[in-house]
């Protein structure tokens, strides 16, 4: 897979088609990587490119070249990122164990797993664009189900993502249609709890 020149590159699906085939159907599986995912890459390195010679004097909240380049930074940046998370749990069956840090996490947090679970499938529900389990770092060390309505709208501040639901329809509309609640159902079904766990235990080190 190529991609523009830039900092920001194009990396390979981290997880075979035939480990998420019960989510989505191999036309989704490709276009989703080749197309949805490489076109936010590539548009972040141009736009970054771009912002280096932008006339920074002119800049206006009306309007302004850099006012649009800079929400344009951010809407390509998080369409690569968490696209990047999304795959990055993707291709398990679902089952964990009680002593993973991770679940143990969730239990404190929810009250039990299938708290999270109904929360995190009623949030995938409600927005338009992605469902995050994410680790809030900055303000009290909890874990929670946020929603990014767009790739630049939503989602707290100081957070890392460890679990992400793309809920935008081409996500799922080609092998679901509407059912939308189906496919959570098996993305959550899918998840691969020791790379999450992973995931978890690194970012929980951390210190603000």
């Amino acid at each position: 897979m190529s991609n523009k020149d830039g900092a920001h590159k194009i990396k390979e699906m981290v997880v075979s088609y035939e480990k998420v085939s019960t989510l989505m159907d191999q036309d989704t599986y490709k276009w989703h990587h080749d197309t949805h995912y490489a076109g936010y890459v590539n548009k972040r390195n141009e736009i970054e490119k771009e912002l280096q010679t932008s006339d920074k004097t002119k800049a206006n909240a009306n309007y302004s070249l850099l006012r649009s380049l800079k929400l344009e930074e951010t809407w390509n940046a998080n369409g690569q990122i968490l696209h990047e998370v999304y795959w990055s749990t993707m291709g398990g069956d679902g089952k964990f164990i009680e002593s993973m840090s991770i679940i143990k996490k969730i239990n404190e947090d929810f009250g039990s797993f299938d708290n999270f679970k109904t929360e995190f499938a009623a949030v995938g529900k409600a927005g338009r664009g992605w469902a995050v389990l994410v680790y809030d770092l900055f303000s009290d060390g909890k874990l929670r189900c946020v929603m990014y309505d767009f790739h630049n709208q939503g989602g707290i501040a100081g957070s890392i993502p460890i679990i992400a639901i793309d809920i935008f329809e081409h996500a799922y509309y080609h092998k679901y249609g509407p059912d939308r609640a189906s496919y959570l159902t098996a993305l959550i079904d899918n998840i691969d709890w020791k790379k999450a766990d992973e995931k978890y235990q690194k970012y929980v080190s951390f210190k603000v």
